[in-house]
This record gives C-alpha cells, structure tokens and sequence, in this order.
C-alpha cells in the first residue's frame, strides 16, 4: 500500500469533516452565538483572561495539546499493524476528539471560563464536581510528571536539541514583551521568531549541550530544572511567554509536518510494515489497548482541560471555538497520522522495522518510540527533500520536545487552576494563593517521578494513558448531561462516551491486575481509587437524568 495514497485520503476526511460535520456541530448541538460576552471579556486582568486574536489562540491551544503523546501512542500503536491504529486516528479524530474538544470549550466560554470539573458542579452535582476535579487532579498530576519525564530523556538522547528548544523561551518573552507593551502585530515577529529557531537548529547539530549531573544521573538533573520552569511559566501571564511561545510553536509544527508530509509526497514509499500484526510477543492485547495506546492521538481527556481551563479565558468570540475546538484536534490527528506513516513507512525495508519491532518490550522503550517517529520523519526529509541528515533528525526532535514542553508548561497552570478550586470547594484558603497552588503543582510530581521503585517510563505510560481516556469519557458524559438538560440531541456525545468508557474500564481493570500481580501497590492503589470515582460519577450522572425525567430538576435551574 502507497503512504502518499493512505496520507492523502485521511487528510481528506479531515477536511470534509471540518467543512461539514463541525458546522453541523456548532450550529445544531452547541448552539454558537457571536453575541455572547466571552470570559475573556467579561473577566479581563491581563493575566489568565485576555481577549486574543483566534489566530494567535488557535497556536496556544494546538501546541497546548499537541504534545509527544500524539507521536509516542501511535508510535507504539503500529506493533499491532498500520491499519488499525491509522482507522483509528481518523475516525477518533473526527467522531471523538474533535466533538469532545469543541464541546468543552464552548460550555466553559459560556459558563465563565470555569473548567470541565467545576462545571460538574452545576450539570450533574456538588459530589460529582469535587469526584471529576480530584480525578483532573491526579490525571495532570501524571501527565507533568509524563512529560519532564519525556523531555528530560530526549535532551539526554538528543544533545543537539539543547540549544535551540531553550533559546525558543528567551525569544518568545521577547516577542511577548514587544506585542503587549507596543501592541505590534504578532505575525511578523513570530515568523522572525521562527527564522531565528531554525538558525539555532543549524547550531545545534554543532553545539550539542550536556547538562552536568548534579542530582543523580543527567535524565533526573534536567527533571528538577524543567520542574523549576514549570514553576515560573504557571505564575507569569499569559501573554509573556505562552502565547508568544506557542504562537511560534505552532509555525515550527506546522512547517515541520508540512515539511514532512511533503517529502512523503515526493518519496511515495509503500507502507513497508504489515497491516495486522496482533499477536505480539509480550504484548499486550489489541482490544481494548489500541484505543488506550494511541491516546491523543485520537481522543485525549487533557485536551478538555486546556480548552475549558486556559483556551475559554482567552476565547475572543464564541464563534472561534469552531475553528480552535475541532479545528485544533483535527491538526492533531495529522500529527499522529505522521507518526503512524513515519512509523512504518519511515522503515527502508520489512526487516529493519520486524527488528524495531521485534517484541513489546523493544517498541515500548523510549528510544523505540520517539526514535521510530523522528528517524522515520528524517527519513522522509532525506530521501524526498534531500535535506542533511544530523538537521533533519535535530529538527523533527526539537518539534517533539516543544511541544512536550507546551504541554508541560499548559498541564501545570491548569494544576494551578485545579488546585485554587479545590481550595474553593474545601475551604482551605492557602490553597486559593496563586504561588502556593504553582507550587503544589509544579513539584509534587517528584513524588511519582523519584518516588516508590523510582525513575521508570513504563511506570507512568500505562496509567496516564487509561485515565487520560477515562477522563474523555467522563468529559463527554458531562457534555450528554448538558445537551440532555438544554432538551437537545445528545447521541453525537452519548455513543463516543459509552464507547470511550466501556474500552477504559475494561484497560484499567485488566492494568490493575497486573499492577497488583506485580506488586506495584502505588499505582495498584491509584488505579482501584480512580476506577471508583469514575463509576461514582457515572452513578451521579444517572441519577441525575432520571430526576429530571421525573420533573424534580428543570433546565432552568442549569445555566
């Protein structure tokens, strides 16, 4: 089968889908009204609500979700053949992710910029609202955890990315400190921004940077640094550095997929790895893990989090959510598309990726993951765009860390939002300060990270990506609640969520087993503790709809 063919005909989809189902979406089922007054402008302090142009939000929120999970998933997804994880990718992306992302969005910039958890407060209850935040909690609890982690390894693994992935933060200050305070367009700044990055990529293949160890190894010396950064980036405005940063991200990513989608174009070459490959040694089992592996790169309860914790106060006209909701996830549906092209197409021969991946244990390494994705994607560059080598391998790594690192940056604000509400509902008021709670959320993933058996990618993957899902379904079972309440039609977010829900319940009871097996009783306990708060909220949601049914809960009541 021709890679071109496969690639061109997803992004098709995509495309019809946009054009189409999301008008459909945004008309008929969430209801947009240019005449609503957006958080953004309702609550404006310069710091968390800021109106922004769609442009310049629609980067932040892109780059904000589409981190390495996107590429990691369906990088690991492949062992079990090309075209599940590719049907998958496509038709999660549009009939899943996509709805999900645009609904969170627009029901958090209708309801004051509060986030998907607070929300479950007013749609389905009080005890369902304090469940969903304590899981959003411990979900990005994880994920900063997940992504230091990522971006520690690949800055040991790629040295070269050192330089220009750090010299990106210092350039986007800059560019936010001129666009604020001169009120100059964005555009042309961030594409200098941009011209400046890559020069720093050249750079970079000459100037590798090894960080000295100063706790334990080099991995757990740039874990503290990132989480240091964390810090800092969840405490100053939006403007100063996320924005900016993302902004020009979302040019870096968009060049580079093109870049790369391009000399797949020119290179055509035949999707070398096998169709279906599900009896894996080692493995695990297709069904349900497919689903649970691929992640982001289909549906993601993260993204829900962004758009609902940091888009929705930065959301200028309700009407954007179209483009920056649905719009959003079907670029990150191209991004893992890439990874699952580059992943077996990216392979020169059968045998070179059965060598790859010869087992579970091989493909699930982070080497294996990232490495199947930014070779292949070099690959790619090389043989179709005739670019060098060392570059093209520099620069599809430096896309994988930075947008590992919007991730992180995006993940702890919204920790920092997370915990001030929490404060809220339990009445602890030094949780409601905004450097106690960016403190809370920025180092007490160390705790995962060092804690228990210590250091260990396999420890956290399997964990984020079941609650990651979980809190999907959860997401899109509140969404139903609501659509069900306005006395609209909820079958667009009730069949995603009962298929969502069913395939994670049934992951994280079969990872439970194993973690218990294992003797793994940090993840065996967090695992059993989410699980239960996921059906108590389930329950609510039930009782709920049969008390409206029953005429004791009217729609006026809601919003």
């Amino acid at each position: 089968m021709n890679a071109a063919l496969l690639a061109f005909f997803s992004i098709f989809c995509f495309f019809l889908s946009y054009l189409f189902y999301s008008r459909f979406l945004g008309k008929k089922i969430y209801r947009l009204d240019s005449n609503i007054i957006t958080p953004a402008h309702e609550f404006k302090d310069g710091i968390d609500y800021v109106p922004t142009n769609k442009h310049v939000l629609f980067g932040h929120h892109f780059t904000s979700i589409a981190g390495a999970a996107p590429i990691i998933g369906p990088a690991i997804a492949v062992i079990w053949g090309w075209l599940p994880a590719l049907l998958w990718v496509v038709i999660g992306t549009i009939f899943i992710g996509a709805v999900h992302d645009f609904g969170c969005l627009v029901i958090s910039a209708k309801n004051k910029g509060h986030s998907i958890g607070d929300l479950t407060g007013n749609i389905i209850g009080k005890r369902a609202r304090a469940l969903f935040l304590t899981i959003i909690f411990f979900l990005t609890w994880i994920v900063i955890a997940v992504f230091a982690y990522v971006i520690a390894t690949l800055f040991v693994q790629f040295p070269t990315t050192v330089l220009p992935v750090n010299i990106q933060i210092i350039v986007a200050i800059t560019i936010g400190i001129i666009i604020y305070r001169t009120r100059f367009g964005i555009l042309i700044p961030s594409i200098i921004a941009l011209i400046i990055l890559y020069i720093f990529i050249y750079l970079g293949v000459y100037f590798p940077v090894h960080l000295p160890a100063f706790v334990g190894g080099q991995v757990e010396s740039w874990i503290i640094l990132l989480f240091v950064y964390a810090f800092i980036a969840s405490v100053l405005p939006v403007w100063l550095l996320l924005q900016p940063r993302d902004f020009i991200n979302s040019h870096q990513l968009f060049v580079g997929l093109g870049i790369m989608y391009l000399g797949l174009f020119i290179l055509h070459p035949p999707m070398v790895a096998p169709a279906l490959n599900l009896g894996v040694e080692g493995g695990l089992p297709w069904f349900p893990f497919l689903f649970i592996t691929i992640a982001c790169g289909a549906i993601s309860g993260f993204h829900g989090l962004v758009g609902s914790g940091t888009t929705s106060k930065q959301i200028n006209n309700i009407s954007d959510a179209r483009m920056i909701g649905y719009g959003a996830m079907l670029g990150e549906g191209s991004l893992g598309l890439m990874s699952v092209l580059a992943s077996t197409a990216g392979f020169a021969t059968l045998a070179a990726w059965k060598s790859h991946y010869s087992s579970w244990s091989t493909a699930g390494s982070m080497d294996a993951k990232v490495g199947a994705f930014v070779n292949g994607g070099a690959y790619f560059l090389k043989e179709g765009l005739m670019l060098p080598d060392g570059f093209g391998t520099t620069l599809i790594a430096v896309i994988v860390i930075s947008f590992a690192a919007t991730t992180l940056d995006t993940s702890t604000r919204i920790q920092r939002y997370i915990t001030t509400e929490l404060g809220q509902i339990y009445n602890i008021k030094i949780l409601t300060n905004r450097f106690v709670a960016a403190a809370i959320a920025a180092f007490t993933p160390l705790i995962l990270v060092f804690g228990g058996e210590g250091l260990s990618w396999k420890r956290l993957w399997p964990i984020f990506g079941a609650t990651n899902q979980m809190l999907a379904g959860l997401s899109l079972l509140v969404l139903s609640v609501y659509l069900f309440r306005k006395g609209r039609k909820t079958i667009f977010t009730l069949i995603p969520m009962i298929f969502l829900i069913i395939m994670t319940s049934i992951a994280m009871i079969l990872s439970l087993r194993d973690f218990i097996r294992s003797g793994n009783w940090v993840l065996s306990i967090l695992s059993l503790f989410l699980l239960s708060f996921s059906f108590w909220i389930i329950l609510e949601a039930i009782t709920v709809v049969r008390k409206m049914r029953m005429g004791d809960i009217h729609t006026e009541e809601l919003l």
